[in-house]
C-alpha cells in the first residue's frame, strides 16, 4: 500500500473511530518505515501506537508489570551471520531454505499473482543438527532482524499470563519484518488431547494457534522441536513447510570434518573418515565441540605438543563422555527391581 493510501486510511480510522482500521494501518506504516531503516520514526510511531487501548488487557492477568510491557522483552535479538550454503543440511531441507528466501525477495511478483511468500516453518529433529543455525540463515539471507523467543520471559505462573505475553510479543513482531525463532516449540505448543496437561496450557496452544494465523506474511515464524510426538496435531497444520532435519551420516560427519581441518595449520595423519568412526553417532554440534577441544589442546601445548598428540588423547577421552544412553542405562538400574538370589 502507497504512504498516502496508509495515511488516508489512518484520517478515515480516527474520524470514524474504527480501533481495527487504526491498528493495521498503522502497524504497516511502523513496517514501512523499518523497512526503509527509519527506525526513529519506526520507533515513535509503535509507541504512540501503544498508548491506542485497541485490545483490552487480559481480565486474568495477575501481574502488574504486563500493562507496562511491550513485548520485547520476551525476544533476544541476534545479529545472524550464518549463510544457507555455510550448513550441511539434507537436500530436501536446503531447497527449501533457499526457495523460502527466494519468495521473500520476490514477493511482489507472487502478489502480482495472487500468492503470498510462505512464512511459517516447522522444523524436526534430534538436537545439535542445524535447526537453530537454518532460522539464522534464512534470516541473514533477507536481512532481516533474528528475533529468538525467550521462554524465561514469556511463560508465567499466574492464569492467563502467558496469554497476556505472547499477545504482546505477537503485536510487537506483526511491526517489522523479521525472523521469529521458536526453539523447543513443544514448550507451548504441546497435544491438547494430553491428559497430563492443564487447562492453562490448552488455552495456551489454542491462542498461539490465533495468533499464529493472524501474522502478516513478511514475519517469518521459524519454530523447531526435538520432540514433535508432542505437538498437538492442529499446529502441525498451521506451518505451511515441515522440514526434518535428521541426525548426521558418517560421511556427512567426515565432511564437517574437512571443512573445519582445512582450517587448522597442521592436518592429523589419522584420516578424517577414521575420525569420524571413532567419534560414532554424534551431532554436528557435538562434533564441532571435539575439533575445538583437539585445537585446544594443541594451542595450550605451546608447540610442544602435535596435533596427532592431541588428537590421540581427545579420542581417549571421548570413549568416556557422559551420553544420554549412559544416562538413561543408570536410570534403568536404579528403578529395576531387586531381584531375590535366594534358592
Amino acid at each position: 500500500m502507497a504512504r498516502s493510501d496508509l495515511l488516508v486510511s489512518l484520517i478515515r480510522a480516527g474520524a470514524t473511530g474504527d480501533q481495527e482500521m487504526l491498528r493495521s494501518t498503522t502497524e504497516a506504516m511502523v513496517a514501512e518505515e523499518r523497512a526503509k531503516k527509519h527506525f526513529i520514526v519506526a520507533d515513535r510511531m509503535q509507541r504512540a501506537l501503544s498508548t491506542v487501548p485497541i485490545t483490552p488487557p487480559a481480565l486474568t492477568a495477575s501481574s502488574p508489570h504486563l500493562a507496562a510491557a511491550n513485548g520485547r522483552e520476551a525476544i533476544l535479538e541476534i545479529t545472524p551471520r550464518l549463510q544457507m550454503d555455510d550448513l550441511l543440511l539434507p537436500l530436501p531441507a536446503r531447497e527449501s531454505g533457499r526457495q523460502l528466501i527466494e519468495e521473500h525477495q520476490r514477493a511482489d511478483v507472487l502478489r502480482a499473482s495472487g500468492y503470498e511468500p510462505r512464512h511459517r516453518v516447522l522444523l524436526s529433529g534430534p538436537p545439535g543438527n542445524g535447526k537453530t543455525s537454518f532460522a539464522e540463515a534464512v534470516a541473514e539471507g533477507l536481512g532481516l532482524p533474528f528475533y529468538v523467543v525467550r521462554y524465561d520471559a514469556l511463560i508465567g505462573s499466574y492464569l492467563g499470563e502467558t496469554n497476556a505475553r505472547l499477545r504482546k510479543l505477537f503485536d510487537y513482531v506483526r511491526t517489522t519484518p523479521s525472523v521469529l525463532f521458536f526453539d523447543e516449540f513443544d514448550a507451548i505448543g504441546k497435544e491438547r488431547g494430553d491428559t497430563h496437561e492443564t487447562g492453562e496450557i490448552k488455552r495456551v496452544v489454542s491462542f498461539l494457534l490465533m495468533q499464529l494465523d493472524q501474522l502478516p506474511s513478511y514475519v517469518i515464524v521459524v519454530a523447531a522441536t526435538n520432540h514433535g510426538e508432542l505437538l498437538d496435531r492442529a499446529v502441525w497444520r498451521r506451518f505451511q513447510m515441515r522440514l526434518a532435519i535428521p541426525a548426521p551420516k558418517k560421511s556427512e560427519i567426515t565432511v564437517l570434518l574437512d571443512r573445519i581441518v582445512s582450517g587448522w595449520p597442521d592436518a592429523p595423519k589419522m584420516t578424517l573418515g577414521r575420525i569420524a568412526g571413532r567419534l560414532g553417532n554424534v551431532s554436528y554440534a557435538e562434533a564441532l565441540d571435539f575439533c575445538q577441544n583437539v585445537r585446544r589442546r594443541q594451542i595450550l601445548g605451546l608447540g610442544e605438543v602435535s596435533i596427532d598428540d592431541a588428537l590421540r588423547v581427545e579420542l581417549d577421552l571421548w570413549t568416556s563422555r557422559v551420553t544420554p544412553e549412559i544416562i538413561n542405562a543408570e536410570r534403568s538400574n536404579e528403578t529395576a527391581p531387586e531381584t531375590d538370589t535366594k534358592s
